[in-house]
Parts: structure tokens; sequence; C-alpha cells
């Protein structure tokens, strides 16, 4: 279930039916940013707050080839950035992530996910408050969501032996991806003195403990 049950989908804005204007490349991998994994390679979804520092954290990770920031699991077709800001959109902010499987795995993937956010703070990221600041998994495949729902548990018994809340992280499969607007495409890239508001718990995620 949505964490977004404050919002009913006829309550949602409109949207609209065409696409937002993204351009195709990724200036820092140079790859195409709206191609899909090829066979050595898998597609994931992450949500962990302002999506200009969490695309930042993946691109700079091994194995990564490609990322692009956009929006997911709220009502509103093709949204804008200000739009997915008033709430109104049920959307959060996320980062499509494809890595190379023979070069990183998807737990190391997951595990810089738990490590670079707080799970824990429902619709919100250290000062940025917001439906469209909360934490969540998306997958394309039942395999990934099943090892997405492992790691949540594994990395939830380290939160909780030290001292820490529930994950309200979303774990679901993904429905529909928007891209977000070309500006705020590896944003901090284009603007290095730009915002960036992620923290991490400080709670290292296990890798292959049982």
């Amino acid at each position: 279930m949505k964490n977004i049950n404050f919002l009913s989908k006829e309550n949602a804005l409109k949207g609209r039916s065409e696409p937002i204007f993204t351009e195709d490349t990724n200036i820092v991998t140079k790859e195409n940013i709206k191609r899909h994994a090829m066979p050595s390679e898998k597609e994931i979804y992450f949500a962990m707050g302002c999506y200009w520092g969490a695309e930042r954290r993946f691109w700079n990770t091994a194995g990564v080839k490609v990322t692009a920031v956009g929006f997911a699991g709220g009502y509103t077709p093709n949204p804008t950035y200000k739009e997915v800001c008033t709430g109104q959109t049920g959307h959060t902010e996320v980062v499509k992530v494809i890595f190379n499987t023979n070069e990183t795995s998807l737990p190391e993937v997951f595990k810089v996910f738990w490590e670079s956010h707080d799970p824990t703070q429902g619709m919100r990221q250290g000062n940025d408050i917001g439906t469209q600041y909360r934490s969540a998994i998306y997958t394309v495949n039942d395999d990934d969501l099943e090892t997405a729902l492992k790691s949540r548990d594994d990395y939830q018994k380290r939160l909780t032996e030290n001292g820490f809340g529930k994950i309200t992280t979303e774990v679901e499969p993904l429905e529909t991806f928007y891209f977000a607007e070309t500006e705020h495409q590896q944003y901090l890239h284009k603007n290095p003195n730009g915002y960036c508001g992620l923290a991490g718990t400080g709670i290292s995620c296990p890798i292959g403990l049982t």
C-alpha cells in the first residue's frame, strides 16, 4: 500500500497527456537516460529525499551506468517539478538507476541507498518536509522486489539494534516513471554549489549476513 492515503486519485492534479520535455543524454555518463537495462544490467528506482543529491550519489557509485531524476508513486500523469512540490500529485522524487551486474550487485546498490539517507522519517528527509521527499524503492521485476524486501528487513534489524524506529520506505513494483525537466537532470554537476540534503543514519547496511 502506498503511504499517500491523504490524497485520493480523484483529488490529484490532472497533469497532462504529453511528457515534459527532457533531453536524452546524461551529461556525466554520456548515456541515454531514456534507455532500459541491457542483458548484463539491472534497472531500479530509488527515492531518498531531494533527488539532486541522490542522483549524484548514484552516478558516483561503481558499476552504475545510467542515472536520471523524475517522479513515481503518485497519480498525476506527466507532472512538473512545481506540481509535485505542491503535494497534490502523490509522487515522490526518484532516481532511475541502471547498473552493470558484472561490476556491482543489487545488494551493493541497496547498501548505497540505505546508508545515504534516513529511511525512518516518513514524509521528510531532514529539513525537507513533504510527500515528495518520502523514501521508496520501485522495482521492475518480482525477483528484485523480493531482494528489496529482504534488504529492508535486514537493515531494519540493524536500525532497531541501534535505537532507530520503523523503516517507512515504500517497496513496490514500479507503475510509471516520469522524467523531470532537463534543468533537474544531473543538477549538482551543472550547479556544483547547489543544495544537497543527503544524510544517513550512520548505521551500516549488512550484505551477505543472516
